[in-house]
């Protein structure tokens, strides 16, 4: 029989009231549902105004919920991981060579294998079950067109996934301008002309070191947080997909740059530089990235932004000896985001919002692909020591990155709904 794993939204929790409070607590808060929605239907307007509040407004986002299902069917990100003893992956590291050698769990000896079995199950009661990827179907619908991944090693992380998917009907020609590169790559399927590619930048903004001299986790690095990376902008006019994402990198020691000064720093250590916060440089350079985007003058193409994507340090801090040994799924109450990573979750979904409206004026359409609760419960998904060989003496575990295969191929299950909508 299949095992599942129920639990709430990532960052609820329950508040436990008398009875007779709770019941009137109930009764009011039904009244008030029951009000809204019916105005909702007699208003699409007013429909469009929660909607949109929702995503600036955490708690009236988690109690229009049930009724923004209602009214869009399902929302396939929210969910649950149930267990199937028969799912097989659809690759290996024998079948699809590109895999990385730091994501690739079975190469370097990961002994257990259950945690390849576990398939995500939208939640409520109007959902069917998350299709299965098909290639070939894939394919078809990007038949013609280019998808670019943007941002750092975990866009990367699931480029390579979706290369590797791809691979068991056709492997691509790699057509990079430098194939030495591997931080720009590009991939040509030729019986679909369709272009994959992945553009390496880990700030999405301008970025120098400070410090050259610090150590390589712990550079300090100047972010000039108004002016986009032209790295990766400079050829998006050509692709109908951008897939847009970052986090890890912000989690370093930072000064802000905007309009021409210093403006502050997050953990920079300087008494003369104002402090602010890791979410404030992060927001910044999602609204630059964006609105960046919207003014490439021949960029009408569709913008996904992919949710942050949790770490799962236990035992110690990444550089203290924590690692993620975890071999499946763990239920909400065992696990959630830090308070730091839900403001950067919450953060860039709010950039996000603010230039929907304009987009559409212009033809530009932004989308969220919201990857985070259902990877809040995979601690188990993780390379850990698992990334390279043993007498390779690496201390650091890797509770950041995915395994190739892995729940990270989800994602691009997730894509391919969106896709098809």
């Amino acid at each position: 029989m299949a095992h599942f794993l129920k639990y709430s939204h990532p960052f609820g929790k329950t508040n436990l009231l008398p009875q007779k409070q709770y019941l009137s607590s109930t009764f009011r808060f039904l009244s008030l549902a029951l009000t809204i929605t019916l105005l909702c239907l007699l208003s699409p307007q007013l429909f469009s105004f929660f909607s949109s509040s929702s995503s600036s407004l955490p708690w009236l986002k988690s109690h229009m919920f049930s009724f923004s299902s209602f009214r869009n069917k399902c929302s396939i990100f929210r969910g649950n991981w149930v267990y199937n003893p028969d799912k097989r992956p659809f690759y290996t590291n024998f079948t699809c060579p590109e895999i990385y050698d730091q994501q690739n769990c079975m190469k370097f000896g990961r002994p257990d294998s259950e945690f390849l079995k576990w398939s995500w199950k939208p939640a409520g009661s109007t959902c069917d079950d998350l299709p299965s990827f098909d290639a070939a179907q894939f394919l078809e619908l990007v038949k013609g067109k280019s998808i670019a991944f943007v941002g750092d090693s975990v866009a990367r992380n699931q480029m390579q996934s979706l290369l590797c998917l791809l691979a068991t009907v056709e492997y691509p020609t790699n057509v990079s301008y430098k194939s030495t590169d591997t931080k720009f790559r590009r991939w040509l399927y030729p019986n679909y002309n369709f272009t994959l590619a992945s553009f390496w930048s880990p700030y999405l903004v301008k970025a120098h070191e400070a410090d050259p001299n610090g150590t390589v986790h712990k550079k300090l690095m100047d972010l000039y947080l108004d002016q986009v990376d032209n790295a990766w902008t400079a050829h998006m006019e050509s692709f109908d997909y951008v897939i847009i994402s970052a986090a890890r990198w912000f989690f370093g020691p930072e000064i802000y740059h905007e309009n021409g000064v210093v403006v502050g720093c997050n953990y920079c250590l300087k008494n003369d530089i104002k402090n602010l916060t890791m979410a404030y440089g992060y927001k910044r350079a999602f609204r630059t990235a964006f609105k960046a985007l919207l003014g490439l003058e021949k960029f009408k193409g569709e913008v996904i932004l992919r949710t942050l994507s949790p770490a799962h340090f236990e035992n110690g801090e990444w550089n203290k000896g924590g690692d993620c040994k975890r071999t499946e799924p763990v239920l909400r109450s065992e696990m959630k985001l830090s308070w730091f990573e839900k403001e950067l979750y919450l953060g860039q979904i709010e950039e996000l919002r603010v230039v929907e409206s304009e987009g559409k004026k212009k033809g530009v359409r932004f989308r969220v692909m919201d990857v985070t609760e259902a990877m809040v419960a995979r601690p188990d998904g993780h390379p850990n020591h698992f990334g390279h060989w043993p007498h390779e003496n690496v201390t650091i575990a890797d509770c950041v990155h995915w395994c190739l295969p892995g729940p990270i191929d989800t994602w691009n299950e997730f894509l391919f709904q969106m896709l098809k909508a």
